[in-house]
């Protein structure tokens, strides 16, 4: 998602940075093969092809791949070779999509998502580039909502990406800016009075030993969750002090990292590889190494930990971008909060 920028990034105020003309050049070639009318429609009734399959579908399919730029060259064959299984590749990664190079339903189904709605979807994008009000600093933390990814950046670069778990529909994450201060190892969950009340209270009056059988107890008045492996939070969590009482952590929930679409959070959001993280927040620290690290996170003892240097937080909300090698990604609109904005830039002048 970052490796394509350079100098300001795509959260700069300015519309004048790489991004924004990364984009604004994608736009412009999707007006023009919108113009031309030739991009096909995939309808076929095979579920899946793959290397070496034959198909006068596959034609088709070479087409939209060659139009698209994930292929390049179309020699119009109805034989499925090396080259349409890269296309693909590519254009499952573009996607989200898992890269194993078949061709299936999901991604029949973003290829025959109207061009017209993905040009919007790109206005939106430019449009939002020049809402952050921030300068961002040389090192950063970015979630980006739709993509279900965390991204650690330092100096322009990306240093590594992760898998996140977001918000479900009825509990969105939300989008702002933060500063992360602290890293907790083995934390308890302080569980809000939402998920008590929905949740807790009537758990524990069709069970009596509910709180004990989750490791749960009352402390002043409200209900907590001992640290340990099968606490909520996991045992590391991530703070970055703000009014939504939004914050990172480990989750001991880790199959549902392997789904291509990860909102189930209460609106928190949880990590593929949290030890990665505080490894990394630490790195500078000589008390805090893997195995101090490793240590605290299993020691069942609750020990919070201030930042040397606290570092800002982006909590994003990107449906498309220009990444690997200038190739232009999509995601759902997952909370569908693109579709209003989309009504207000169609009310605009052309861009």
């Amino acid at each position: 998602m970052l490796d394509s920028l350079s100098g300001n990034t795509f959260l700069n105020n300015e519309p004048q940075f790489k991004q924004y003309h990364l984009l604004k050049s994608y736009l412009k070639k999707y007006k023009a093969i919108k113009l031309k009318n030739n991009l096909p429609i995939i309808s076929t009734d095979k579920k899946r092809f793959k290397l070496n399959d034959s198909s006068k579908t596959i034609v088709q399919l070479k087409q939209w791949f060659y139009l698209m730029g994930d292929l390049k060259e179309n020699n119009q064959s109805i034989f499925f070779d090396e080259p349409l299984q890269a296309a693909v590749k590519n254009a499952q990664q573009r996607f989200g999509i898992k890269t194993d190079g078949i061709i299936a339903s999901s991604l029949i189904n973003e290829m025959n998502y109207p061009l017209e709605k993905r040009i919007e979807t790109i206005m939106v994008k430019m449009e939002r580039c020049r809402w952050v009000p921030v300068k961002l600093e040389d090192e950063y933390l970015l979630v980006n909502i739709p993509e279900y990814k965390l991204h650690v950046v330092q100096n322009d670069s990306l240093v590594f990406s992760m898998k996140v778990v977001v918000g479900k529909n009825q509990h969105k994450t939300v989008i702002f800016n933060g500063t992360l201060k602290y890293v907790v190892f083995s934390p308890y969950w302080n569980i809000p009075s939402s998920i008590i009340n929905n949740e807790i209270l009537p758990a524990m009056r069709r069970n009596r030993n509910y709180l004990s059988k989750h490791n749960m107890e009352w402390n002043n008045g409200r209900i907590r969750q001992r640290p340990g492996p099968n606490n909520s939070l996991g045992l590391v969590k991530f703070l970055f002090p703000n009014s939504h009482s939004i914050y990172l952590h480990d989750t001991p929930s880790k199959s549902l990292f392997g789904e291509d679409n990860r909102n189930f959070s209460h609106g928190c959001i949880r990590l593929e590889e949290p030890k990665k993280l505080a490894v990394y927040l630490l790195r500078n620290d000589p008390k805090w190494n893997d195995s101090t690290i490793d240590a605290a996170m299993n020691r069942g003892t609750q020990k919070m930990i201030s930042l040397q240097q606290p570092l800002p937080v982006f909590i994003a909300y990107f449906t498309s971008w220009v990444a690997f090698a200038g190739r232009i990604n999509f995601r759902k609109d997952v909370y569908k909060r693109d579709e209003r904005l989309v009504k207000m830039i169609l009310d605009k002048p052309s861009i």
